[in-house]
């Protein structure tokens, strides 16, 4: 039960933050590797571990991701944590009334996450690998936790134990006459079960594989492309000799 309520919270709270913010630091370049399906195979064993708790993804079903190497099995033994088959549609743990008994609206499906928070500042995966390697600890916030992406966000960081407990370090600095405090960079206070670099890399399969489900067929989709490409100035070769040889006795 625990578990299942430590997941409801990272459910809200990344649903919140998919939506707020409009501002704030730059955000981090996502790794962006959607052709590397032992990232996304990570990944979706992160989705399927962490965000199916609260959150579903109704437009993708189990047996789908045999397109990024899992077999049946792989994915009955390892990625399917209810009672689901592997022809279902991947639900949430909890119902539409529990998500609204317990946060006052029902958590959003996650099936186009990664696709919906493009701004200004970078892609939705931009923005989701900035956020989930944003927190940091915050005595005022009721949860402990703040995060610099979304300042004032009401989940926890859920992967304090891999990334370690960090402070935000900020600096007063003068701007256009008026004194504003500038985040500088984190300060590790406690040492995570993983290296800097290994939580990062965790994040990152994360993020592929959620912006890989916003449109899992974006790879064939670009390569089918170039070779339409290449059809097409073929073709416009051909029609542009042909049209030459008809003329070419018309004065």
């Amino acid at each position: 039960m625990k578990k299942v309520i430590l997941g409801l919270s990272v459910a809200a709270g990344l649903s919140l933050s998919a939506f707020a913010n409009t501002g704030g630091p730059a955000w981090d370049k996502a790794p962006g590797h959607i052709t590397d399906q032992t990232s996304l195979q990570n990944g979706a064993r992160t989705f399927t571990t962490y965000c199916l708790n609260c959150h579903g993804a109704a437009y993708m079903r189990y047996n789908r991701l045999r397109d990024i190497g899992f077999t049946l099995d792989q994915i009955k033994n390892e990625l399917v944590k209810t009672d689901a088959k592997v022809g279902d549609t991947m639900t949430s743990a909890i119902s539409a009334s529990e998500g609204k008994a317990w946060f006052g609206n029902n958590p959003p499906d996650l099936s186009v996450i990664a696709r919906s928070r493009a701004g200004a500042n970078g892609t939705g995966a931009d923005y989701l690998y900035t956020y989930l390697r944003g927190f940091y600890r915050d005595s005022a916030s009721p949860t402990g936790w703040n995060n610099i992406v979304f300042p004032n966000v009401g989940m926890p960081h859920v992967f304090w134990e891999l990334q370690g407990s960090r402070k935000a370090v900020y600096e007063e600095e003068e701007v256009g006459g008026q004194k504003v405090h500038v985040f500088k960079g984190f300060e590790q206070l406690t040492p995570g079960t993983m290296t800097t670099e290994q939580y990062d890399q965790t994040v990152g399969d994360l993020v592929n594989y959620l912006q890989w489900m916003g449109e899992p067929v974006q790879t064939t989709r670009r390569n089918l492309g170039i070779w339409v490409l290449i059809f097409l100035a073929g073709f416009t070769f051909v029609t542009w000799r042909l049209n030459k040889a008809f003329w070419k006795d018309i004065k």
